[in-house]
């Protein structure tokens, strides 16, 4: 699953070319695509239809749509292979298309020449994501959808507490690189940008939160947003052409990736090569001498 960069990128792209237009029709192609709208494809089109779409959202990993004057918003589930792209109507039909939304206007920045306007495309080629329409959470006045309202705040967030994120580390009681990956405690972060921000803070991924200090946990986090504003940059991490921005291009932070993905190469900072370790279904990749293990609790 794309992790908050990659999100933001599209997020960004929704927001150049979608938000503020009203929805012309709405075609499903396939029926997974939005088997998280119970309703089924002809509500979700009839629902969307006519509407004017609001300014695109995130938090964490999580996307979505208001819908305006409705108090619903599209939530965007793009699994392990989605992909929301902005292409021209008369562009040829992608191999894994799963739902087209036409719009009755151009985007707002018309003097781009879009005179012709553009639909959006849901392609995904594994069909584990989708498209589906929820109710707001109570208070939300972004549109939150109800359904991801437990998840936290992302450390990109102006409103992420950094305070009580330390306290809340020191009381989970478990290790740091778990904590990292906990949505309900810091969203967005996934193996790529956890590894990552642990080498660089040099904190190995099975440190327990409990040991970590105040001003550890303040570099630590001032680590993560740094790599993920550098990720931001290069326009995410793309191992294949899966993960796509909305004009079908690959972000290339993966070239300065510092952990992740290097096992046996040299660390950038000391020279050591760089480990993999399974962990949870996935692996986790550090330097054995800048991020030394935690010692065993003693009996």
């Amino acid at each position: 699953m794309p992790e908050l960069p990659e999100v933001e990128v599209v997020r960004r792209g929704l927001e150049r070319w979608v938000s503020g237009r009203t929805v012309a029709a709405v075609e499903v192609l396939h029926p997974r695509a939005i088997r998280r709208h119970p309703a089924g494809a002809a509500d979700f089109a009839a629902r969307l239809t006519g509407r004017r779409i609001g300014e695109a959202r995130r938090r964490g990993k999580y996307l979505w749509l208001p819908v305006e004057g409705a108090d619903i918003s599209v939530l965007a589930h793009l699994g392990m292979s989605g992909q929301l792209l902005v292409q021209p109507p008369d562009a040829p039909d992608e191999k894994h298309l799963r739902i087209r939304i036409r719009f009755a206007d151009s985007p707002a920045p018309a003097a781009l020449g879009e005179a012709a306007g553009t639909e959006l495309r849901f392609v995904d080629q594994r069909t584990f994501g989708g498209l589906s329409l929820h109710g707001i959470a109570p208070g939300a006045t972004d549109g939150l959808p109800d359904v991801i309202a437990h998840i936290a705040r992302d450390p990109l967030d102006p409103a992420f507490d950094d305070a009580a994120f330390h306290t809340a580390l020191r009381r989970r009681r478990t290790t740091i690189k778990r904590a990292l990956l906990d949505q309900s405690l810091i969203s967005g972060v996934g193996n790529i940008y956890a590894d990552e921000a642990l080498w660089r803070a040099k904190l190995h991924y099975e440190r327990p939160t409990a040991t970590l200090t105040r001003p550890r946990t303040a570099e630590l986090l001032a680590h993560v947003r740094a790599v993920m504003g550098d990720a931001l940059a290069a326009g995410g991490t793309s191992f294949d052409s899966l993960y796509v921005d909305v004009n079908g291009e690959s972000g290339y932070f993966s070239r300065s990736l510092d952990a992740y993905g290097r096992e046996d190469k040299p660390c950038r900072r000391c020279g050591t090569p760089i480990r993999r370790r399974p962990w949870m279904n996935r692996s986790s990749y550090f330097c054995p001498r800048c991020q030394r293990p935690p010692r065993p609790a003693a009996d």
